[in-house]
């Protein structure tokens, strides 16, 4: 299954007095790359949630490899890692413009209906697309 690669800029805002990017961040870049992988698989969230699907995380790992800084352009690099069916699962490596690693990643995200909060099946649209 593809490999993803979305790439962006440090902004201020997400560093500390030293320039570092604070860990909390790195969820968002995570979630940045699978939106991207999901996009360039031809779905969106807004679709999924406008059809009554959510996707929580319910599981997150992050191993930090080296500091990622002010103003660098990192690119996170997301892979699904098996056919999803009632969880949907990714990996991550986010690099800096140099090409270090910066960090490795794994998310598990369940299907959800949105109105009855139960857990679903991933919708076949998805799995038609992976198949493609």
């Amino acid at each position: 299954m593809g490999v993803n690669s979305h790439s962006f800029r440090v902004r201020y805002a997400e560093t500390d007095q030293m320039g570092v990017v604070y860990h909390g961040n790195y969820a968002q870049y995570l979630e940045m790359g699978r939106v991207e992988w999901l996009r360039a698989l031809g779905v969106t969230y807004k679709s999924m949630e406008d059809s009554g699907i959510m996707l929580p995380v319910i599981s997150l790992h992050i191993d930090y490899k080296k500091s990622a800084l002010y103003d660098d352009l990192l690119t996170v690099e997301t892979q699904l890692t098996s056919r999803p069916l009632v969880k949907i699962e990714f990996d991550y490596k986010v690099f800096n413009e140099a090409g270090d690693l910066l960090a490795t990643a794994h998310t598990v995200l369940a299907f959800m209906d949105k109105k009855t909060g139960r857990p679903i099946k991933c919708p076949e649209y998805i799995l038609d697309k992976l198949e493609d």
